[in-house]
C-alpha cells in the first residue's frame, strides 16, 4: 500500500509540474493586458487541473457542505477563516467559491518559480511576517479595498500548516480586518491532513471534507471575541468531520 501510495504521489508530483509551467507564464505573459478579474479565473482554472488530478492520480474524494451559508450577493463582502492542513485547500478552496479570492501569505512565496511569479501578478495580500504591526496594517489597508472591489479575503488564523488533529494559536488579523472593514466572517473547516500530510512528500487516497460554517456578522464586535467564537466552531467541526485525529 505504501508503494502504490508513493508511486501515486509521483504521478501527482508530476502532474503539478507538468501543467504549472506553461499555466504560469501563460498567465504572466496576458496578464500584461487581462484584468485582475478574469485572470484569477485563468489562474483558477488551473486549481482546477490539479483538484482532478488529486483525484485521479491520489485516489482523494472531496466533500463539500455549506456552500449555502456563503453571502449572497454581487456585492456581499466576505473574510473567509479556514483550518489550514495542506496545501490542498489553498487549491481546492478558491475552485469552490463564487468570487475572486486574495490569500494573505509570506512575501517568500513570491519567489517559487512560475507559481509564485503568477501569485505576483494576481492582486494577493504579500505580508513581512518579521514586523507583525506592520503586516497587520498592510492587512486591513489592503483588505479593505479588496473587498471594496468584490474580492473576498481569506486567511488561516493560526497562520501555518497544522499536523492533523493539533491546534495552533489563532491570531486576529482576520476578525480585525472583518470589523474594520463591516465584513461578515465564514469559518471553514478541512480534513486535508487525512491524504495530504503537512510534512512528507507521499500522499494518502480518501475523503477529505470540507465544511463551510454560517457567516458570523463582524459589526459591533471585538476581534478577539469575534475569533473565539470561529475558533470554536472549527475545532468543534474538525472534531465532527475528522474523528479519528482527535481520538
Amino acid at each position: 500500500m505504501h508503494l502504490m501510495s508513493l508511486i501515486r504521489s509521483i504521478l501527482h508530483m508530476a502532474w503539478i509540474l507538468l501543467t504549472v509551467i506553461p499555466w504560469g507564464l501563460t498567465l504572466v505573459f496576458i496578464s500584461l493586458w487581462v484584468r485582475r478579474t478574469p485572470l484569477w479565473w485563468f489562474a483558477v482554472n488551473w486549481f482546477r487541473v490539479v483538484i482532478w488530478g488529486t483525484r485521479v492520480f491520489l485516489g482523494v474524494q472531496v466533500r463539500v457542505t455549506g456552500l449555502e451559508n456563503l453571502p449572497q450577493g454581487e456585492s456581499a463582502p466576505a473574510v473567509l477563516l479556514s483550518k489550514h492542513q495542506s496545501t490542498l485547500e489553498t487549491l481546492l478552496i478558491p475552485t469552490l467559491m463564487p468570487r475572486p479570492l486574495a490569500f494573505v501569505f509570506k512575501r517568500e512565496l513570491l519567489r517559487i518559480p512560475f507559481f509564485g511569479w503568477s501569485m505576483a501578478r494576481l492582486d494577493m495580500i504579500h505580508i513581512d511576517r518579521e514586523s507583525r504591526a506592520l503586516a497587520m496594517k498592510h492587512v486591513v489597508a489592503q483588505g479593505k479595498a479588496l473587498l471594496a472591489q468584490g474580492t473576498w479575503v481569506i486567511m488561516f488564523p493560526e497562520g501555518t500548516r497544522m499536523t492533523r488533529g493539533e491546534k495552533g494559536t489563532y491570531q486576529t488579523a482576520g476578525t480585525r480586518l472583518a470589523v474594520e472593514a463591516g465584513a461578515p466572517v465564514v469559518p471553514i473547516a478541512v480534513s486535508s491532513g487525512k491524504c495530504w500530510p503537512r510534512k512528507g512528500f507521499v500522499k494518502h487516497s480518501g475523503v477529505v471534507q470540507v465544511s463551510i460554517g454560517p457567516a458570523i456578522p463582524s459589526v459591533g464586535r471585538e476581534p478577539k471575541a469575534l475569533m473565539r467564537e470561529v475558533e470554536t466552531w472549527i475545532e468543534a467541526e474538525m472534531r465532527r468531520i475528522d474523528p479519528e485525529a482527535y481520538r
